[in-house]
């Protein structure tokens, strides 16, 4: 009996954690508050991608961007998935498309709707559409306004590491 309630327990646990590991807390950030997230002075890489759940390519690119998270998950790189999706849809959109995906990167709601206000401050020369990913370390930046491979995002990411 005693073994059977330490299996029972084990058991418990176990789902316990898969349920919670799935869960993520998203902040809503407004940009003042979101702003440092683009320009962080550590020996860090960091991708910063700009994507909303109703963006076809946006959605397309996520698995690598995870795929990236993971690869790079005891390195200095950090992955911060942005979504632009409208603040009312946290809970019954956004959430449960990071559950649903799988989606362990940190992700951030940017509820700022005065997109010409912050889009400059991310790269002057980003017209707004998404997807849209920085990627910097203390000293380079590079950008781009399309969809990545995986490929693509790590080569960004060496060539930031081994200038």
């Amino acid at each position: 009996m005693k073994s059977f309630r330490i299996l029972y327990l084990a058991l418990l646990l176990c789902v316990y954690s898969e349920m919670h590991a799935q869960e993520q807390i998203i902040p809503v950030l407004g940009f003042t508050e979101f702003e440092k997230y683009l320009h962080r002075d550590t020996d860090s890489v960091y991708i910063v991608n700009f994507w909303a759940t109703w963006c076809g390519p946006c959605r397309k690119e996520l698995p690598d961007l995870e795929k990236i998270h993971s690869a790079y998950t005891d390195e200095k790189v950090k992955v911060i998935l942005v979504s632009l999706d409208f603040p009312a849809q946290l809970k019954k959109v956004l959430v449960p498309f990071i559950k649903n995906n799988r989606i362990t990167a940190s992700v951030i709601l940017l509820n700022e709707p005065d997109a010409n206000a912050w889009i400059d401050k991310v790269n002057p020369e980003w017209t707004g559409s998404i997807p849209a990913t920085l990627i910097y370390t203390r000293n380079n930046r590079l950008f781009y306004e399309k969809e990545l491979s995986f490929q693509e995002l790590d080569n960004s990411i060496h060539s930031l590491i081994n200038p």
